[in-house]
């Protein structure tokens, strides 16, 4: 599922727990598009209310592949017109807000090279605590990160740094400019971070 679908299904989350009916066709319907598995049937079902399904079926249609807000939006066409009204009106204002100018601007032959350390040292004098964050979801492990924050106890950009050169030690020529900016969108750090290092 696009980033953008999951940051708004997050962020309407509790309003559509209140609105949605969940033994509706809403979950029916996915069922038949194949979005939810029987066993994502009986995990929504054995939640006690209707407000706990609906968290239920919330927390499972982000891990359900690209079809699954398209196929979420259709399930909703028959029940629950404004619910759909609502959140495709709300991802229009999003998309008009994000304007080209609004965006980070990588060239396009950076994307797929390996960043440099002289680089990497920048862009980690910007991040904070989500490095750690940011470091798990570039594939590095937990004991990765606690040897990072071990052997460099008294700096936290030297932390980030040991993160970095792992990466790119442990992933090569995947270690790429296009997979750091996609993390950060993912985990909805503010990719501008990124912005002048990668020009």
């Amino acid at each position: 599922m696009d980033s953008r679908h999951k940051q708004l299904l997050r962020k309407r989350r509790v309003e559509l727990s209140n609105q949605l009916v969940i033994d509706s066709t809403v979950v029916q319907y996915l069922y038949q598009e194949s979005i939810l598995t029987e066993s994502h049937l009986e995990e929504i079902r054995s939640q006690v209310t209707n407000k706990k399904k609906t968290l239920a079926l919330l927390d499972i249609l982000p891990t359900r592949g690209p079809r699954a807000f398209e196929t979420f939006l259709q399930s909703l066409k028959e029940d629950f017109p404004w619910i759909r009204a609502n959140l495709l009106q709300a991802l229009e204002i999003e998309e008009s807000e994000v304007s080209p100018a609004g965006q980070l601007k990588i060239p396009e032959q950076l994307l797929n090279t390996v960043p440099s350390d002289k680089q990497l040292n920048k862009l980690s004098s910007r991040l904070g605590s989500e490095w750690e964050t940011l470091a798990l979801e570039l594939g590095l492990s937990t004991n990765d990160i606690y040897r990072c924050k071990v052997n460099h106890c008294y700096s936290v950009q030297s932390q980030i740094m040991a993160a970095f050169v792992l990466w790119k030690q442990g992933f090569g020529k995947r270690a790429t400019v296009q997979s750091l900016y996609t993390s950060l969108l993912t985990l909805e750090i503010d990719p501008f971070v990124m912005d002048g290092i990668f020009q």
